[in-house]
């Protein structure tokens, strides 16, 4: 692997989706709370606290990120689905990853936060219809965003993230 930073490779997305492609990533996001949890199962202290690639953040950060960066995402799903075009708020994931809570903060909390909050939002998805997908929201950095665009974004997000932690036990022969 020569990019540590991407071990599924780095996200894209074509412009479209289908039915069949908005279920994977809807099934995707429903699977991250146990395939994180399985991750971490059993890890020490010490391991939670190793970064998952030099100069990176450490496992305990990344498990805190999910549910930071999926919270905004879920709010970013209901802003679009319920006003025209919201312009959304950014927030600096480096930062919250450097709060005192996210390098110290057991793990079981945002795992349990993660769980809670990704039932709620596979409700959602499952929900929305085919028109639903096309609504939007406005990034400031990053122009507008189509929830099909975003859905595909944190399919890959959690399986990303994921993979910082497995291949940092495969590499480490945890």
């Amino acid at each position: 692997m020569s990019d540590l930073r991407y071990p599924i490779g780095k996200f894209t997305f074509d412009g479209s989706s289908t039915e069949t492609d908005r279920q994977k990533f809807i099934d995707d996001i429903e699977q991250t709370p146990a395939k994180l949890g399985a991750a971490v199962q059993g890890l020490s202290q010490e391991k939670l606290n190793t970064p998952y690639r030099p100069g990176g953040w450490t496992v305990r950060q990344v498990v805190h990120h999910l549910p930071d960066s999926h919270l905004n995402s879920y709010v970013r799903f209901k802003l679009a689905l319920t006003e025209d075009e919201p312009t959304i708020k950014p927030y600096y994931e480096d930062r919250w990853a450097e709060l005192q809570e996210a390098k110290t903060a057991p793990i079981e909390l945002s795992l349990a936060l993660l769980d809670s909050l990704h039932k709620r939002w596979v409700l959602m998805l499952r929900s929305m219809k085919s028109e639903d997908w096309k609504r939007t929201f406005r990034h400031p950095d990053l122009g507008v965003v189509s929830l099909e665009k975003n859905v595909a974004l944190y399919s890959w997000h959690g399986r990303h993230h994921v993979a910082h932690i497995t291949s940092l036990r495969e590499r480490m022969g945890w």
